[in-house]
């Protein structure tokens, strides 16, 4: 009986330490928006985005290049329900242009890895 008991308390005490390892690690790793750099020309900024956490909706008044850190792929969802899919190599730049009045949308990694770019975003009017 004493045996099984200490089993019994030796498989909780393991669950509880797996559990809590496994929230850390998930915590951790969560879709997420780094900043670099700002001044007035440029703002600067590195975003992780974990599969099938969607951004949310927001908009982008300036021009941007985006650098992939990884590769990967975006579905760049529309507030109007349109669907923009990019597929991105890593060390790869790409241009995205500013975002007409009132547009809004979100970012999709599509994907089954994380995705990480860095974005430079021109803050003048060129």
């Amino acid at each position: 009986m004493r045996l099984s008991l200490n089993r019994a308390l030796a498989l909780a005490a393991f669950s509880l330490g797996l559990f809590a390892a496994v929230r850390a690690q998930t915590t951790a790793m969560q879709t997420h928006r780094e900043d670099q750099f700002q001044n007035e020309d440029v703002k600067v900024w590195k975003t992780s985005v974990l599969p099938h956490q969607p951004l949310a909706m927001h908009r982008h008044d300036h021009p941007r290049v985006l650098i992939a850190l990884t590769d990967g792929t975006m579905d760049i969802v529309g507030s109007a329900g349109t669907h923009d899919g990019h597929v991105w190599k890593q060390n790869h730049a790409y241009w995205l242009p500013a975002m007409p009045p009132g547009a809004m949308h979100s970012d999709v990694n599509v994907g089954t890895s994380p995705l990480e770019v860095l974005v430079v975003e021109l803050e003048k009017e060129q």
